[in-house]
């Protein structure tokens, strides 16, 4: 059997020599070899800088969202082959769809938050212009632009198709193209991912590349401009962070280890309630799926004193019911671990945890009564739950058996329950089961500094909750201390992670230039044609309408009290307001204000504006009393085009003055505009 060939350079690379065994983790049988002799890691790097970094950074945002769509689609068709090839690294069914479905909905969700929230350019304007001179000539932006370098991932065995795809989606949007280096035991799955986007031939050249192997010396050759991302173990990452090349060229590292996640049983939930049955399962839950291999599952179980004996034994009871065996049958609920280097190690692990605790389920030593696999050739352990009835003691905060293991302990209240959860020294995720809202925000509050993720479940969110474990695109993933200090996904925050941000400083026509949207001070151009009648495709950043200026009668702060029922005192009544220190007498409403500015501003014909969808960022900065005239200018701040759509989105700046210049209102108006190619087809 030849090993496992590597993408690199464009092309699929045999190593030479034979290259070492990986295993079935059920039957034992060789499923693939691996080595990476003979491959040129510093040539990998430097084809993604030179090759695939400058295809992605001529793509706009909403370009990489598009093709992130397409290739999810893609592995979506191919799903059932992924399912079948993870039964070899010991996944169930229910656990395959965990981390194959889990990493292709992570490119589903950066792929629709891409194209929803930043805008269809090459380059991000973080943040609004800050004024930086009293004449508004002097501005500073913040701008994010892709790092000119590499992101290489180095992964654990136990999601290797989630594991890689929720590292490449931020990154691909960032524009910064990404090595893979995945872990040895399940480095054949992520093999055939890679083959499968390769094969789609929807990514441009040296945006993906793939090491089959040991890293070798791959650290040596990363630059300032690449990006270092491990998940495993704590050991492992401070060697990482303390690496010569990473620590010299201050190489961004972030690495998400192993973590004693902890889940709290709150004192309300009593054996009959449904808090009680929801802890209980989420515990089983999070120690048999991936057959507790997760980073996320929970390690320890924290419950009132007096609920310990009741909790041990529905435990118990469910883990009872867990079919251990070959995870291709359909009766097993939970398979192997990932070979038998990982059944050594958790035993190792479990005889740290055992000077505190004893066991109250499963033994790691005895053969495991198996549903159709044979116990001495496949990594098999059972569920093991311990129980401590000491929890100061030192073992259960700072052991970690990564295998289906939880210890159960008890705490006498919440000041107790939140000190046990940070003793865990940084975790991923604490969850707090309970419907008691005092008790649940206290732990919260006292529990989240040592916290990446927090869940709160109980009855009412337990229908929609996606559970303990389960790490989302929309929230950051990572955790301090022990954890590993980093931080991952969190929307267009992990985008961001992959860019650089730079201050820029200038002049507001310099800065419109460089972020492509209309910066306050910078040029405005009333056109001929009013902007309303202008298709996307014409419309440029600065266009302009100036409408007014138009009075502001007390008929007509009168009628608009009468009319929408807001007969607020400031509006109607001359005395009281006149004893408002902000007003001299009745003034006129805000929401009136800008009614009569759209007023002002619209071209009512049909046309190429489709739809207002929405205000933002209003503020009413000067009142405004009847007498007053009022003019408003709105200008083109941003035209973004929708992706394979006959539309797009035009964010306009609104200005509202007065009849002495002052500004009264200021707002973003948004619309959908249609292009002209879309309007001529549907005439």
């Amino acid at each position: 059997m030849e090993p496992l060939r590597s993408y690199v350079g464009g092309r699929w690379q045999l190593p030479t020599g034979e290259g070492s065994a990986l295993h079935d983790a059920a039957t034992g049988r060789e499923v693939a070899r691996l080595s990476t002799a003979g491959i040129d890691r510093a040539a990998a790097l430097d084809h993604g800088r030179r090759v695939g970094g400058p295809a992605l950074r001529e793509l706009t945002f909403h370009q990489r969202g598009a093709l992130l769509k397409s290739l999810a689609s893609h592995l979506r068709e191919h799903r059932e082959e992924l399912y079948e090839l993870s039964a070899r690294a010991g996944a169930t069914r229910a656990d395959s769809k965990f981390d194959v479905d889990g990493g292709i909905g992570v490119l589903f969700t950066y792929s629709s938050r891409a194209r929803r929230e930043l805008p269809n350019t090459t380059v991000y304007p973080e943040g609004p212009a800050e004024p930086l001179g009293q004449q508004g000539t002097f501005l500073g932006q913040h701008l994010a632009t892709p790092l000119r370098g590499v992101a290489v991932q180095i992964n654990a065995f136990n999601f290797p198709v989630w594991g890689p795809l929720e590292k490449l989606a931020p990154a691909f949007v960032a524009g910064v193209p990404t090595l893979i280096k995945p872990a040895e035991q399940t480095a054949y799955l992520t093999h055939r991912l890679v083959e499968l986007i390769v094969e789609s031939g929807l990514l441009p050249e040296g945006s993906v590349q793939l090491l089959c192997g040991n890293a070798g010396d791959l650290l040596e050759h990363l630059t300032e401009q690449d990006l270092l991302s491990f998940t495993g173990s704590a050991a492992t990452a401070r060697r990482l962070r303390a690496h010569e090349t990473v620590v010299r060229n201050a190489v961004r590292f972030n690495a998400e280890a192993d973590s004693l996640n902890c889940s709290v049983l709150g004192p309300d939930a009593t054996p009959d309630s449904a808090e009680f049955d929801l802890f209980v399962r989420q515990l089983v839950t999070e120690m048999t799926v991936k057959a507790g291999q997760k980073c996320t599952a929970v390690r320890r179980a924290f419950v009132p004193h007096n609920r310990i004996d009741e909790v041990t034994e529905a435990v118990r009871a469910r883990l009872a019911e867990v079919r251990v065996g070959n995870p291709s049958d359909s009766r097993v609920s939970m398979g192997p671990l990932a070979d038998l280097e990982q059944r050594e190690e958790v035993r190792r692990s479990l005889k740290g945890l055992l000077e505190a605790g004893r066991l109250v389920h499963g033994d790691p030593w005895q053969p495991v009564d198996l549903v159709d696999a044979d116990y001495q050739q496949g990594a098999f352990v059972p569920p093991m739950l311990l129980r401590c009835d000491d929890p100061e003691l030192a073992q259960p905060h700072e052991i970690e058996a990564f295998g289906p293991v939880s210890t159960v302990m008890p705490y006498r209240d919440v000041e107790h329950a939140a000190e046990l959860a940070r003793r865990g020294g940084g975790s991923l995720v604490g969850s707090v089961v309970s419907a008691d809202s005092e008790f649940t925000g206290r732990l919260v509050l006292e529990a989240a500094s040592h916290h990446g993720r927090m869940l709160v479940l109980n009855d009412t969110d337990s229908a929609e909750s996606t559970g303990h474990g389960s790490p989302l695109p929309q929230l950051v993933h990572g955790g301090p201390g022990r954890a590993g200090g980093g931080e991952e996904m969190a929307g267009i925050r992990g985008v961001l992670h992959y860019m650089q941000r730079t201050a820029v400083q200038g002049d507001p026509d310099t800065l419109t230039a460089l972020t492509g949207q209309w910066m306050p001070g910078s040029g405005r151009e009333v056109t001929e044609v009013h902007p309303f009648r202008k298709h996307l495709e014409e419309l440029r950043v600065g266009d302009t309408v100036v409408g007014g200026p138009r009075t502001v009668t007390d008929e007509d702060v009168r009628h608009f009290a009468e009319f929408t029922g807001d007969t607020f005192y400031a509006h109607t009544d001359e005395e009281a307001a006149r004893a408002n220190p902000f007003f001299e007498g009745v003034v006129a409403h805000g929401y009136l204000v800008v009614a009569l500015a759209a007023g002002l501003f619209v071209s009512p014909e049909p046309g190429p504006v489709l739809a207002n969808y929405g205000l933002e960022n209003l503020r009413f900065l000067t009142p405004v009393y009847p007498g007053d005239e009022i003019t408003v200018t709105l200008t083109a701040k941003r035209v973004t085009p929708r992706h394979n759509a006959d539309y797009g989105e035009v964010r306009w700046d609104a200005d509202v003055t007065n009849q002495h210049g002052e500004s009264v209102a200021k707002y973003d108006v948004l619309t959908l505009v249609a292009k002209r190619d879309s309007a001529a087809q549907r005439s």
